[in-house]
């Protein structure tokens, strides 16, 4: 399956692509992705947690002690919490963040859903967020999940990749196509 989609490769799709089967098996797929989205969650919202997983200083022992008191405090056991302790054994938990993203590729495959990254200037209600479903699943024929991104930078508008498709229609991006127009006219 990892082969197939090259969103899902090199260390992070093996180890993906080793639990989504395990999931799989186990018919606790959305389980497990509740868990790794809730750790997702806690690696954003924490600099230690974010130091521990990334920085090499500390010993797979520290790591792991760590990470054992951090996935007892949120509630993360099963299948879950042993995945992330194998990728501290096997100093890989560096890279936790691709292999969420490999797994997500994987899951919404497997329910047949299409996943779309957009990038908004502010949050978006849930109306808007319905509304903006709606308009790429008709565009796609399936139902599409969403990963959504605040980047202020883009002033207004949003930006979504689906797959090999991107629209950008940020005020940012058609605020330089105006600037361009502008340095060739002048």
């Amino acid at each position: 399956m990892a082969a197939e989609d090259p969103s899902v490769s090199g260390v992070s799709g093996r180890y993906a692509t080793a639990l989504f089967e395990l999931a799989r098996d186990e018919r606790s797929v959305d389980a497990v992705k509740a868990d790794l989205d809730k750790f997702e969650a806690m690696l954003a919202e924490s600099s230690d947690l974010k130091r521990l997983v990334r920085s090499p200083v500390f010993s797979a022992g520290a790591q792991s002690k760590a990470l054992a008191a951090v996935l007892d405090e949120a509630g993360i056991s099963g299948i879950s919490a042993n995945f992330l302790k194998v990728l501290t054994a096997n100093r890989r938990l560096f890279a936790i963040g691709d292999v969420i993203r490999a797994f997500r590729v994987l899951v919404a495959k497997f329910k047949g859903e299409a996943t779309a990254d957009v990038t908004v200037a502010e949050n978006l209600s849930e109306k808007n967020l319905d509304a903006l479903k709606s308009a790429l699943k008709s565009v796609t024929g399936k139902d599409v999940a969403l990963s959504v991104k605040v980047d202020p930078s883009i002033i207004g508008g949003l930006v979504v990749k689906l797959g090999s498709r991107m629209v950008d229609s940020s005020l940012r991006t058609k605020l330089n196509s105006i600037k361009h127009a502008m340095k060739e006219a002048g």
